[in-house]
C-alpha cells in the first residue's frame, strides 16, 4: 500500500513538475512575444513574430498578431505616401494660384506707378488683369468641386443617356480649336443607339477634361481621335491621339490630385493637375472606370466605360 502511495506522489509530483514547466515555457514565450511585438513597433521595421511553439493557442496568437502588423505596416506606407501627396498638392496650388497672381500683382504696379500710360496700353493690361484673375477663380472652382466630389456632397443623378449624342455634342465643341491648330479629328461613333445610365452634365465634363487633356499632351502627334464602341456589357468611349505620350512611370499617378508631368509646368502645357482626378471621380460616381494605355508617339488613349442599357 505504502508502495502504491509512493508511486501515485511520484506521479503527481512529475505531473506538477510538468506543469510548471510548461507554464514557464508559456511565460517565457509570452515575454518573447512581448519584447519582440514592442521592438517591432519602436522601429517601424517590417519584421514579423518568429515562434516555435507546439501550444495551438500561442501558434494562432502569433498569425492573428502577424496580421495586424501587416495591416500596420500597409496603413504606415499608405500614411506615408499620404503625407508625400499633400505636400505635392499644397506646393502645386501654391505655384498655381502664385503665378497669375504675380502677373496681377505686377501689372497693378505698373499701373499705379505710370501715371503718363496711353490708354490703349491700360486697357490691354486691364485685359490682362481680368484674365488672370478669372484663371484663379477657375482653379478654385475646380478644386471645390473636386472637394465636394470626395466628400459626396454633389449629387450626381443618374437617367438614362444616349452616349453618341453625347460624344458627337463634346467633339463637335473642340472642331474649331482642332482646325486652327491643324490637326486632324478621326471621330468612330456607330449609328446604333447605346444608352447607360449615367449623367449628362458630368458625361459632357469628363469628355471635355479628356478632349482638353489631348490637346495640351498630344498636339504634337497631330491628330485626335474619339472612338465609342461596346460589346455585350459595357459600352467604352476612348479620347486618343499620338503625342509625346505618358512614360510608365507616370501612368499610375496621372489621376492623383494635381499631379502634373513637369513640363505641364511651361507656358504651352499649363493645367492644374486636377481634371483628370475630377475625371475619374466623375466616371466612378456614375459606376463606371476609367484607364489609361500610353505608348509615346504611337497611342495614347483614355478609356471610359460603363455598363450598358439593353433597354
Amino acid at each position: 500500500m505504502i508502495a502504491v502511495l509512493s508511486i501515485v506522489i511520484v506521479l503527481l509530483l512529475l505531473c506538477i513538475l510538468w506543469q510548471y514547466q510548461k507554464l514557464h515555457n508559456h511565460s517565457r514565450q509570452l515575454r518573447y512575444i512581448d519584447e519582440k511585438l514592442n521592438s517591432i513597433l519602436a522601429q517601424g521595421s517590417h519584421e514579423r513574430l518568429l515562434l516555435f511553439s507546439t501550444s495551438p493557442e500561442l501558434q494562432t496568437l502569433l498569425t492573428d498578431l502577424n496580421r495586424l502588423l501587416d495591416v500596420n505596416h500597409r496603413g504606415t506606407v499608405e500614411r506615408v505616401k499620404l503625407e508625400k501627396a499633400m505636400r505635392n498638392m499644397l506646393a502645386n496650388i501654391s505655384h498655381d494660384l502664385k503665378t497669375p497672381l504675380t502677373v496681377v500683382l505686377g501689372y497693378i504696379e505698373t499701373i499705379l506707378h505710370d501715371e503718363s500710360m496711353p490708354g490703349e496700353e491700360r486697357d490691354r493690361i486691364l485685359q490682362t488683369i481680368h484674365q488672370k484673375a478669372k484663371e484663379v477663380i477657375t482653379l478654385m472652382n475646380t478644386f471645390f468641386d473636386l472637394a465636394k466630389l470626395e466628400s459626396g456632397d454633389k449629387d450626381i443623378p443618374l437617367s438614362r443617356v444616349e452616349l453618341g449624342e453625347v460624344c458627337r455634342r463634346n467633339i463637335l465643341s473642340f472642331y474649331d480649336i482642332l482646325s486652327a491648330k491643324g490637326s486632324e479629328v478621326q471621330i468612330d461613333i456607330p449609328d446604333e443607339a447605346l444608352f447607360i445610365m449615367g449623367n449628362e452634365e458630368a458625361l459632357d465634363r469628363i469628355l471635355s477634361n479628356l478632349l482638353s487633356n489631348g490637346i495640351a499632351y498630344g498636339d504634337a502627334g497631330g491628330i485626335l481621335g474619339m472612338s465609342l464602341y461596346s460589346d455585350e456589357d459595357k459600352v467604352y468611349i476612348e479620347v486618343w491621339d499620338r503625342g509625346k505620350g505618358i512614360a510608365a512611370a507616370h501612368q499610375d499617378k496621372v489621376f492623383e490630385r494635381l499631379y502634373t508631368l513637369e513640363d505641364s509646368r511651361n507656358h504651352v502645357y499649363q493645367g492644374s493637375g486636377l481634371g483628370l482626378t475630377i475625371t475619374k471621380r466623375l466616371t466612378e460616381q456614375m459606376n463606371g472606370t476609367i484607364k489609361l494605355v500610353s505608348q509615346p508617339n504611337v497611342r495614347t488613349g483614355f478609356t471610359v466605360s460603363f455598363r450598358r442599357l439593353k433597354f
